[in-house]
């Protein structure tokens, strides 16, 4: 297994320096880290650094909260795509979710993916340690619904992901799309168990010290 290709390197600390990204972008090229994860006012410097390495460079929208307004959201989307991010992880409407308001999730998530060029992929984070167990199905669908290319665990503000999380998301999804796994993803055993779980991407911040702590035998 290639543990570092399902790894996006993340830093969306709202104290991230330039040289903090430059840092960042070094590392992912080092360990070939499928991408990194930064946020918009970065992307334009991710992109020169990272160009023609075939690391990917992701950015976020509605980040963390999702509770913007919907026209924010995809600007917010179509800028970061316009200045080069290849991906796009977007915070869903969590307070629209735990009111059982998911035509409207879905809604805004289909017209981000309108706005948004075919290729670019874009991830929807549902924030599960937030959202109530009994709402996670109709929130899958809507972001099945919406066109998305994956379904994101959370942000990583609000309390880590449980690999039962994944394994849950697993069975709802029934492998109509992907799944990516972030919060609290700290060691190599968490990185593993989220993969055996059902995730195909890994969003963490602490990929380099994963990646030291790797037995030779699992890369």
């Amino acid at each position: 297994m290639e543990l570092n290709r399902y790894i996006d390197h993340t830093l969306l600390h709202s104290d991230a320096t330039p040289a903090d990204i430059e840092r960042l972008c070094r590392q992912a090229m080092e360990y070939n880290f499928c991408g990194v994860v930064v946020n918009p006012v970065y992307v334009s410097q991710a992109v020169g650094i990272l160009e023609g390495s075939g690391v990917k460079i992701c950015s976020v929208a509605g980040f963390p909260l999702g509770a913007g307004l919907t026209e924010i959201k995809i600007a917010e989307a179509a800028k970061a795509e316009e200045h080069g991010a290849a991906e796009i992880d977007v915070v869903a409407n969590i307070g629209w979710i735990q009111s059982g308001r998911f035509s409207d999730v879905a809604g805004e998530l289909a017209a981000l993916r309108r706005r948004l060029a075919a290729e670019t992929i874009l991830k929807v984070i549902m924030e599960t340690p937030l959202v109530s167990p009994e709402h996670w199905p109709d929130t899958v669908e809507a972001v099945i619904g919406s066109g998305a290319d994956f379904i994101k665990s959370g942000t990583g503000f609000f309390g880590a992901v449980g690999v039962e999380h994944i394994s849950t998301l697993r069975r709802l999804c029934a492998g109509r799309i992907k799944i990516k796994a972030a919060g609290g993803i700290r060691t190599v055993a968490d990185a593993l168990a989220m993969i055996d779980a059902g995730a195909v991407r890994l969003g963490t911040s602490a990929s380099v010290s994963i990646m030291r702590d790797l037995p030779a035998s699992k890369m």
